[in-house]
């Protein structure tokens, strides 16, 4: 969108669980779709600003123009290390809707692995500013592959569970819990008329980020 002085702003999900990925970390995934949504904002001569967050604002850097800058905030995502393992969207959107007082254009990555209530403070974020989410999964989070017993620990918490997966109830249970977690995602998202991108970490991004965007243009 050409507008004079247009800000745009990416939260990025640092948590441990970004570290998971079957073939690509989906932390690696998200630097990815930024750098390119940053080097498009550079050609538009935007003002790219960027929040790192786990389960609190780790890192804020403030909306500024130039190639320079945009460098130096990658540089910061390559070298950043989080203080904390866990994910806390409702603590960080609070304390975004606080820091950013003229509209915006707000890109959220994160694979929403978050048993905090967050709906309430996204939406004062919406009526504020254009919100845009980008949910980065990984096929494996998805369908476990049927290899007998395994080991499986929670990124973010440490827990560990020993589960069958060549159980077929274990099977069926496990992939109801992720389509019920990502429809009632999706469902309240509609409801609050926010923009949402899902993107597998192991996919070519430009595909529905070109969907996307090409859907935004009819509006």
């Amino acid at each position: 969108v050409e507008e004079r002085d247009l800000q745009v702003y990416f939260l990025l999900d640092m948590s441990s669980s970004g570290s998971f990925g079957n073939k690509i970390p989906k932390k690696r995934k998200t630097l990815e779709i930024v750098a390119s949504l940053m080097f498009a904002a550079l050609r538009n001569n935007d003002n790219i600003g960027i929040f790192l967050f786990t389960d609190k604002i780790e890192k804020f850097i403030p909306a500024r123009k130039g190639k320079k800058h945009v460098l130096q905030i990658l540089r910061s995502v390559i070298s950043f290390q989080p203080t904390s393992k866990t994910t806390n969207l409702k603590t960080t959107l609070v304390q975004v809707c606080q820091i950013l007082k003229k509209r915006c254009i707000v890109f959220i990555l994160s694979d929403f692995f978050d048993s905090n209530d967050y709906l309430k403070p996204l939406k004062i974020l919406r009526r504020k500013h254009d919100v845009i989410i980008l949910k980065i999964s990984d096929l494996r989070e998805q369908e476990i592959p049927e290899i007998g017993l395994i080991q499986l620990e929670d990124e973010e918490t440490g827990e560990q569970i020993l589960v069958d997966t060549s159980d077929p109830l274990f099977q069926k249970k496990y992939t109801a819990i992720v389509s019920n977690h990502e429809s009632q995602l999706m469902l309240n998202l509609i409801k609050l008329k926010v923009d949402f991108i899902k993107i597998l970490s192991d996919e070519n991004y430009e595909i529905p980020l070109r969907k996307f965007f090409k859907k935004r243009v009819r509006r």
